[in-house]
């Protein structure tokens, strides 16, 4: 340790003895140290770039690393204007910046102000490559995929049994539909054994348990953390599952072989176990609540028409019945006995008024009606013969003389000579 420097920074009294720095003092000392150093201040360094993210900042933030080491990058909002090439993970290049420590972190890392392409990386290419061959073969066709179902009872998860994503896909599971049964097939998720086990718990689940989806999932990472899930095997080992297969590896940004070889692919663990369980308990609830409520009303209609089927049958049993019978044939009698009524009151009534007119026509022709109007009627004795004409009486004959009120007796004792 440059002690000279550090009697700048410290006093004498300070440096006697063992020397003893806080976290705070010695990382800033590294600062000055890395930033003193001229080729620390003005460096390019080769790498592949991986972990890349773009806040709201405006900044870029990433990894440059090769087989031996990583070296974190950070790029100013004022220098990304520059770039020329648009940044991925993948990307081989040449960063040039000063090396700094970030103190609150505790680390050191290149101030970058410019980047040049250096081609795609060795793991990118071997993406690319498997990308192609898989999806010359159909592994990554639409058409290929299954449907995910409605209504699931047995969900597998293939994931680290230690990692956070079990957790968290758990915990999602129980929340929307605590009576799914779940099983675990663990797995490493990253190194070298971690496409076998992956290929494995697929297969167990598939061969033993049956379930109707899998989950295949774990946590964000970088690209070789990852790189299981671009392992051939597993991407074959996807396609031939009996279950359908939904992916949440690692965050939304990230897409490996196996999200493209999945039947649904998900941007995180939780957002595939929520995918999976696309009608939670309370949608079973609401299901229950909507078909309880139509088989009560379907119940009703047919109560209603059994009802109804039932006063129909009553009334054609009432209507053949000895009884009903009976009552119709007195209401049929009762109703021949009101017409025959009804009918001699009408011939009675036809019979009076003829009669009325015999007689106002007898009387118009009554001897007695015509006297009251001052005529009298002449009979001779004793025969009462009636005298209409002159030539039935002689002088001396005796007559009865009949008026309105009564009769009297008169002798003819002379005879009007006029004759007609």
């Amino acid at each position: 340790m440059n002690k000279g420097m550090l009697a700048n920074m410290y006093p004498t009294s300070y440096l006697k003895g063992t020397l003893s720095l806080s976290v705070t003092d010695l990382t800033r000392y590294l600062r000055q140290l890395m930033e003193s150093d001229e080729i620390l201040q003005d460096v390019w360094v080769q790498g592949e770039i991986s972990n890349l993210t773009r806040p709201a900042s405006g900044h870029i933030y990433f990894t440059l690393k090769d087989s031996g080491a990583s070296l974190r990058c950070v790029m100013w909002r004022s220098n990304i204007t520059r770039l020329k090439t648009a940044l991925q993970d993948g990307m081989a290049v040449e960063a040039h910046g000063n090396i700094n420590v970030y103190e609150a972190g505790g680390q050191y890392q290149l101030n970058t102000d410019s980047i040049r392409s250096k081609g795609e990386g060795v793991l990118y290419q071997e993406f690319i490559r498997l990308k192609n061959l898989l999806e010359a073969e159909g592994f990554f066709e639409v058409e290929r995929k299954r449907s995910i179902p409605e209504f699931v009872k047995r969900i597998g998860i293939v994931t680290s049994p230690t990692g956070a994503a079990l957790r968290d896909m758990i915990n999602t599971l129980r929340r929307r539909n605590p009576m799914l049964m779940v099983t675990l097939a663990g797995s490493a998720v990253q190194g070298e054994g971690a496409p076998d086990g992956l290929v494995s718990a697929i297969q167990s689940l598939n061969r033993l348990v049956h379930p109707d989806l899998i989950l295949l999932a774990r946590g964000g990472g970088s690209i070789e953390d990852l790189w299981a899930f671009n392992d051939e095997r597993v991407v074959r080992a996807i396609v031939a599952s009996e279950a359908p297969i939904i992916t949440g590896v690692g965050h939304e940004t990230d897409f490996t072989l196996s999200d493209f070889a999945a039947d649904l692919r998900a941007p995180t663990p939780t957002a595939a176990a929520e995918m999976a369980t696309q009608v939670s308990i309370n949608d079973i609830k609401v299901q229950i609540g909507e078909i309880y409520f139509q088989l009560v009303v379907a119940i009703r209609e047919i109560q209603n028409q059994k009802r109804s089927e039932m006063r129909e049958c009553r009334n054609r049993l009432q209507n053949c019945s000895p009884a009903r019978r009976i009552q119709s044939s007195w209401q049929g009698l009762d109703t021949m006995t009101r017409r025959m009524i009804t009918a001699q009151r009408h011939r009675l009534s036809l019979e009076t008024i003829r009669l009325h007119g015999v007689v106002e026509n007898l009387s118009s022709l009554n001897p007695l009606d015509v006297l009251k109007r001052g005529y009298a009627v002449v009979t001779r004795s004793p025969d009462n013969r009636l005298i209409t004409q002159t030539e039935q009486v002689e002088v001396g004959d005796q007559l009865t003389v009949r008026v309105k009120n009564g009769s009297f007796p008169v002798q003819v004792s002379g005879q009007d000579q006029e004759r007609k």
